[in-house]
Parts: structure tokens; sequence; C-alpha cells
């Protein structure tokens, strides 16, 4: 099975940019040019690839063409960058990753390559974030994953710690006795976003049925700001806890540990290279060991 790149490239733009009318303004065709390089593709793949809806998304079979466009598209950026030395603008890499590494670790680890690479960051639940492998949207995920999604390396890159904590008022008020069931049941609690599972599995095992008060703030920085400004409990991160605001544990010895991995596509490129090793060197150096 052969694939012609012009319509690698188109179904590429028509997912990214959601329409055939946007795609065919990025690749300076017309929009029936795209129309007839789609069907084309469909047609060598024997499968349809695209639901044409508003935005278009790819069908399952899709992904898999997706994924090799976009390949395809990083080496052609990687030999384009070699050939032109140092007159290259550096590679746009798309990395999914979840809100509490990107607001700790997560940076700091791209530091090294400042002018080398350039990262196209899609904020996801760290639960989440392998979907977007699958979609082809991204060459790499930090993933609470180990199961290497296809045609991807798996790496373990060490674990995210978390403590339930609270400001030292909040805890005397609502746990006086510490978190018993009927103490958690009432007291309110901090959730990050619908995909925050954590609160809820430690108020799973400890008040089965519990339903307290809840505030919802999807900022990972904000929500950290939340706890301390007494608003509610909450699963913090020991690479969160702020210095100059004083949170206490309502249950020590009660730590969570998040594992994290990085998947990545096994495509060897320079700049997937440098990406990846830059991943892996700063979550190595921040996060805890996987027990």
């Amino acid at each position: 099975m052969q694939f012609d790149l012009a319509q690698l490239r188109t179904l590429s733009a028509v997912v990214e940019h959601g329409t055939l009318d946007a795609a065919a303004a990025t690749l300076h065709v017309t929009p029936s040019a795209v129309s007839q390089r789609l069907r084309a593709l469909e047609i060598a793949a024997g499968r349809v690839l695209l639901v044409r809806s508003k935005p278009a998304r790819a069908t399952a079979a899709g992904e898999a063409v997706l994924r090799l466009a976009r390949q395809v598209e990083l080496l052609e950026a990687d030999t384009a960058a070699e050939l032109a030395g140092e007159d290259a603008g550096p590679a746009a890499l798309g990395v999914a990753v979840n809100a509490d590494s990107l607001s700790t670790w997560f940076l700091p680890a791209l530091a090294p390559l400042a002018g080398e690479v350039a990262v196209r960051l899609h904020r996801e639940d760290e639960a989440n974030t392998a979907a977007l492998l699958r979609a082809g949207a991204v060459v790499a995920a930090i993933t609470v994953d180990p199961a290497p999604v296809a045609g991807c390396a798996v790496t373990a890159l060490g674990a995210m710690r978390y403590r339930p904590m609270a400001t030292p008022g909040f805890a005397a008020r609502w746990f006086p006795a510490g978190p018993a069931p009927e103490a958690l049941a009432r007291a309110p609690v901090m959730v990050f976003d619908r995909d925050d599972a954590m609160q809820h599995d430690y108020l799973a095992a400890r008040a089965p049925g519990a339903d307290p008060p809840q505030t919802m703030v999807p900022s990972s920085p904000d929500f950290v700001s939340a706890i301390g400004l007494g608003l509610g409990w909450g699963m913090v991160a020991d690479l969160q806890r702020p210095r100059g605001r004083q949170l206490v544990e309502l249950e020590p010895g009660a730590e969570t540990d998040v594992a994290l991995y990085l998947q990545r596509w096994r495509l060897r490129t320079p700049s997937l290279n440098r990406l990846a090793d830059a991943i892996v060197s700063g979550a190595r150096e921040r996060l805890s060991p996987v027990s």
C-alpha cells in the first residue's frame, strides 16, 4: 500500500484546521482539490478516513493514516533543518501534558531545548493524554498508562506524590478529630475539573457515599491557592506545596503516588530524540521514584 505525500498533507491539514475550506486556504489549493485528494487517499487506504463533520475528525482508520502523515511532516522538517544548518528554525512538536506536570517540572525540563525545538503543548488530564497520541495530534505524551499506544515507545518517568491538605484553620474547624467519615461528608472539597478523581478516590476509601460541597478550580496553581485560602481541602502534590503559606496534612502517611510515563512515537528523528531525552532527564531530577 502506497500513499501520496500531497494526499497525506491534505488529511493532516483538514484535521488540524477543521474544515476542507480552511485546509484549502492553508495548502493554497481549491476546496475541490482537497476533496479529490481525500477521496483518492481513502481509495488507496480502502477505508473511510474522515468524518466530514464540523470540525472534521479522523475515523479510527484515519487516525492511523494521520499518524503516518504527521510522522512524514516531522521527517521532512528535520531533514530541511539539517540541510539548512544554523539558518533553520526550530522544529514544532506537539506534546500532551497534564496540568500539574506543566505547572511544576515540565517547563524546566524543556529549558535546555530553547531555540532548538518549538513545542505545541496540549494540556489534558494524565489519564486522557494517550488519546491524543492515538489521534496523531501529538508526538509525545505524559500519561499514567504504561501500555504503549500503537507505534509508540514508553519510558517510566517517576511519580508525583500527593497528600490530602488544608490550612490549619480549615483542619481545626472541619476535622477537629481528624478526617473521620462524618467530617469528610460535610467538609468542602476542592476539585480540579470533571476528570479529577483524586479527591473522590480518597473520599470513597474513607467515607463511601459521601457527597460534600465541591469547588472546581481548573487551574493547577489556582487550585493550590484556593486550598491555601481555606476554600476547601484537596490533594496537593509535594512539588506544588507553597513555601510562604502553611498547609497541613489531614492524614499523615496517606500520600498517593501517581506514576507518570512518557509515550513517544517510535520514529527516531533528531528533534524528537532531543525532546524525549530532555523530558526524561527533567522528570527524573524532580519526580519521586516509582515504588
